[in-house]
């Protein structure tokens, strides 16, 4: 198998993001979106790339760890570090997970303890401290794509070709898994108190959570 990468989504905030990130996701290779903590997602702003993206889910960060070493996959943790490095110097080596930050407060102790190295994107202009979480995970996958070669999609007019659709999909907005999974999921919310999205501190906003009011029809 090729160089890969995934997308880690983790203590993101605000409420469109997530799909946005799929369509991002979708536009510049990504493997798989790995969402740690519940597993339903807002899909707005994904146009449709949900149903062209692989979800896996994970109950904790280090569990999304294990399954990505188990992969022989570094984790990259998109943040502003004393050592972080350039993402346009491609400070890559093999198959890549990135992990973004919260929009702001950025990445936690305990998501930077998971990371294997840092990159950071440059800026060359004074009017902003930080960019967009999409916007910048925007940057951050196609500078990977650049580095990996991954082959260009064909072009029909001033558009990409978009792939069909895969058969029975329905409007996505969960990660589905088993039943045992399921169980499982609720008995870790019970024990960590959690009311946020992917807070596993169990200390969250709900205004600021995702899935709050979201898809009530198919819970």
């Amino acid at each position: 198998m090729g160089v890969e990468s995934y997308v880690v989504v983790h203590n993101i905030a605000k409420r469109h993001n997530v799909g946005t990130l799929a369509r991002s996701a979708t536009a510049f290779g990504v493997s798989e979106l790995i969402l740690v903590g519940r597993r339903e997602f807002n899909a707005f702003g994904s146009h449709g790339s949900t149903s062209h993206v692989r979800f896996r889910h994970f109950h904790s960060l280090q569990d999304a760890r294990q399954f990505l070493k188990d992969r022989d996959c570094d984790i990259c943790g998109v943040e502003i570090t004393d050592n972080a490095l350039p993402v346009n110097h491609h400070p890559f080596t093999k198959s890549t997970a990135f992990l973004l930050g919260n929009e702001g407060t950025g990445l936690s102790a305990k998501e930077c303890e998971i990371c294997d190295f840092f990159v950071y994107i440059p800026q060359y202009g004074d009017g902003t401290a930080s960019l967009n979480v999409t916007v910048a995970a925007s940057i951050v996958l196609h500078q990977f794509g650049v580095w990996a070669g991954f082959p260009e999609r064909t072009r029909d007019g001033n558009k990409f070709i978009v792939a069909e659709k895969p058969a029975k999909q329905t409007r996505r907005s969960f990660c589905a898994e088993t039943a045992d999974s399921v169980i499982e999921e609720r008995k870790s919310r019970k024990e960590h108190n959690s009311n946020g999205f992917f807070d596993e501190s169990g200390i969250g906003n709900p205004s600021s959570n995702l899935l709050d009011g979201l898809f009530n029809d198919v819970r």
